[in-house]
């Protein structure tokens, strides 16, 4: 019975032991120095001006030197066509016939006109010649003269009139047999043998473009156009311009700039422009899309790498080397971008160190171990 008594009344003392315990870990926890983490490792680039070329590009759309819509002057069913979509054709080639009998007729309906208006001609000057000797030895009166030459001059008329409708039922003619008008190559050909074609379609026969060499018409806005003149006086190599295909590639050759307009649009605050490049190969073609690039080199400019260059909600944030190597985020402006690098507008200035690496997991004053990779002071160097 006494060892029984003697566990009952060592259990509460157990317990008291082990509250003073925790109450004595609770209260010391809060005097204990908080963790101290090591400064990070971050390469920085130091900034240097130099030479650096802004790009923009511009959406443009491709046209022939020649764009011809070749349409039907004379009504008619298209009786040959001599061209497939796609063919190049030389200057004055037959590209289309439209069926010609009533043409030909009217034309030898016309010269017989001429011919009976040649012989009424014909008959009043030999009635000219007649009277004239009679009203000279006074058997015929002045006034049958008159009447004859009246008549003569009559006849003469009819044969001018003969003489223009036979021309222009030969141009008629003419015009049912369709000649290529430049030199370039056949677009689409919407109609077959058989349909009625007229001079009030709308839907042209064909189209005719000449590609030795081609515009490409873009358009700048007002202050894009602005800063371009101004620009190009200083920069001549503003007046040539590069060209990106639809298929994202460069075109081999290089564009001059000419003003398309004398005038900005006011519906759209912009005016356009036109680049002109030549195309040997044919590879561009009328109707086609392409980007105009046009390259502005600056001679005193900062630039970054893009990669060191944070976003937040479209604004723009660098961490740069502070005192006691903490790490400051430092807002800019871009002013554009050249290759891989971003041209900073404001918030920089020479001398500054950014950095290039590890900004996901940098913040503002946390220290660093400050570093200079060998690219950072190749790309410097290069820069000065």
């Amino acid at each position: 019975m006494a060892k029984k008594t003697q566990t009952n009344i060592s259990l509460p003392a157990t317990f008291f032991s082990l509250a003073v315990i925790l109450i004595m870990s609770s209260c010391g926890g809060g005097q204990q120095p908080a963790p101290q983490f090591a400064p990070t490792d971050v390469d920085f680039l130091t900034l240097a001006s130099g030479e650096a070329s802004v790009e923009k590009k511009y959406p443009g759309a491709v046209e022939g030197t020649v764009n011809v819509d070749i349409k039907a002057q004379v009504s008619g069913y298209l009786d040959q066509i001599y061209v497939k979509e796609g063919d190049f054709v030389q200057k004055g080639q037959s590209l289309f016939r439209i069926k010609g009998d009533v043409f030909n007729e009217q034309v030898h309906n016309s010269e017989a006109a001429l011919k009976a208006a040649i012989a009424a001609q014909a008959n009043a000057q030999l009635e000219i010649e007649k009277v004239k000797p009679l009203v000279e030895g006074k058997v015929m009166s002045e006034m049958q003269l008159k009447t004859a030459q009246a008549n003569y001059d009559a006849a003469t008329a009819q044969v001018a009139q003969a003489k223009a409708a036979l021309g222009s039922s030969q141009i008629n003619a003419a015009f049912s047999l369709i000649k290529a008008p430049v030199s370039g190559y056949i677009g689409r050909i919407p109609n077959r043998v058989g349909n009625l074609v007229t001079p009030a379609d709308v839907m042209p026969l064909t189209s005719l473009s000449e590609i030795n060499q081609v515009f490409v018409y873009f358009s700048l806005s007002e202050a894009d156009y602005i800063s371009f003149v101004k620009d190009r006086k200083t920069d001549k190599g503003m007046n040539t311009v590069s060209l990106i295909m639809a298929d994202g590639s460069v075109y081999d050759q290089k564009g001059t700039v000419e003003i398309a307009s004398g005038n900005i649009e006011r519906t759209t605050g912009s005016i356009p422009l036109k680049a002109i490049f030549p195309n040997p190969d044919k590879l561009l073609r009328s109707g086609g899309s392409a980007k105009v690039v046009m390259t502005r080199t600056l001679d005193s400019a900062l630039t970054i790498p893009m990669a060191s260059v944070k976003d937040i909600q479209d604004r723009f944030f660098v961490f740069t080397l502070a005192d006691s190597n903490k790490v400051a985020m430092t807002p800019i402006e871009i002013a554009g971008h050249s290759g891989n690098n971003y041209i900073v507008k404001s918030g920089l200035k020479a001398g500054d160190k950014v950095a290039l690496n590890r900004i996901d997991v940098l913040n503002e004053g946390m220290p660093v171990t400050p570093g200079t990779p060998a690219a950072a002071t190749d790309s410097t160097a290069k820069a000065k």
